[in-house]
């Protein structure tokens, strides 16, 4: 069968998470990922927070699947040029390199016009290319922080907060890959690239936005309330047996689920109370209202709560760890929690393709192992030949 973005061709010159999980959702939809790095090392991700000696990072690992690897080194005249054969014979050039630092390698967005007129040119920066910030450099907390969601994230009498899931990284790189594929849809119709640019500060506002316009609805910034969503009562997490640290459920219940809500509680008697009977009334009771939901959900685990109400057509969802979201069933079932087996390492678990397309089929293809395909890539695209191929070897060009 084939794949939504067969016949396009990627170089991934990106590191660490924002490019490369950019890349790979592109790759899981069919698209040719040549990751390019450096022959000593590769990709500084293979090496960060290993839990292997000598063996690529599960950090790397989980955004790199579906690729191919080459290293070159750029810093070579002979490298460069086999770099400009590549790009000749690419759709898709995608860096996250310091602002300026592909111009200083001698590729500025001028010269990629030149060897390439049909190139797309993506980059992620962590503030952009123009603006007062754009020399800053950029991590995920500080993405967040600039984005304005940490300002929203914690309780009320708590510090400003951090979200570990990777809104600032994953999040940016998500947005880049629709910047590229609507830039790839351009180019059918102009036949020419364009340059794609998507910073981490940008895309954090982005998708902060609910926030922001709270802000212009009460003219004044939005308060952190923990896990209270709005003025919705029931509408946040209430603890479940056992008692651990994630054994919660959150429970949302809009003004027509209100009857659903009590006969799955079985708790029918509170339809006439006028301390519960309206949304307002439940909000200026929401002490009392919470503490009759908690003493209920007390009584059964967070999945027993989630089935309840669930099948009375109340929004709610257990708090799942990580461990259960690797061991989580309905995931398993969507094939987003998949098994890998990788060269020396075995068989490890990661996550899988979120976009289901009816005609494609997403399968997961292990990373690869740091320039695997060198020599495969140097001789189908580039033209080398064997002779000329031992030789750059030998003198550590590639």
């Amino acid at each position: 069968m084939s794949k939504a973005l067969d016949g396009i061709r990627i170089i991934d010159m990106t590191h660490n998470q924002a490019g490369p999980a950019c890349c790979q959702i592109l790759a899981w939809l069919g698209a040719d990922v040549i990751k390019l790095e450096p022959p000593q090392g590769g990709d500084v991700a293979r090496v960060v927070q290993r839990d292997i000696p000598d063996q690529d990072s599960l950090f790397f690992l989980v955004f790199n699947a579906n690729k191919r690897s080459i290293t070159l080194n750029l810093k070579s005249d002979e490298g460069k040029e086999l770099f400009r054969k590549l790009l000749a014979e690419s759709d898709v050039l995608v860096e996250n390199y310091s602002p300026g630092a592909l111009k200083r390698m001698g590729f500025g967005w001028d010269v990629l016009q030149e060897l390439n007129p049909r190139l797309i040119y993506a980059t992620v920066k962590g503030f952009g290319t123009y603006g007062p910030y754009s020399h800053f450099k950029s991590f995920e907390p500080i993405a967040q922080a600039m984005g304005g969601a940490m300002s929203v994230t914690g309780h009320a009498d708590g510090p400003p907060t951090l979200t570990c899931a990777a809104i600032g990284d994953s999040g940016t790189g998500m947005q880049l890959g629709i910047g590229i594929l609507a830039a790839l849809h351009q180019r059918h119709t102009t036949g020419k690239g364009q340059e794609v640019e998507v910073s981490m500060q940008d895309a954090v506002a982005n998708i902060n936005r609910v926030a922001i316009r709270d802000h212009q609805r009460f003219g004044k910034p939005k308060e952190r309330t923990g896990n209270q969503l709005g003025n919705t009562v029931p509408g946040t997490a209430y603890p479940t047996a056992p008692g651990g640290p994630n054994d919660y459920v959150f429970v949302f219940v809009q003004p027509q689920m209100w009857e659903s809500f009590l006969g799955a509680i079985n708790r029918p008697d509170l339809k006439d109370n006028p301390k519960f009977a309206t949304g307002e009334a439940r909000w200026k009771n929401c002490d009392e209202m919470n503490a009759i939901v908690e003493e209920w959900t007390m009584t059964k685990t967070k999945y027993e709560v989630m089935k309840i109400l669930g099948d009375a057509g109340v929004p709610s969802g257990a708090v799942q760890d990580t461990g259960e979201l690797l061991n989580d069933e309905h995931l398993k079932a969507r094939e987003m929690v998949v098994d890998i087996d990788f060269p020396g390492r075995g068989i490890y678990q990661t996550l899988g393709c979120p976009i289901k397309l009816s005609d494609t089929h997403a399968d997961i293809v292990r990373p690869p192992l740091l320039g695997e395909h060198t020599d495969e890539i140097l001789e189908t695209i580039c033209k080398v030949d064997p002779q000329q191929l031992a030789r750059l070897h030998e003198e550590k060009i590639v």
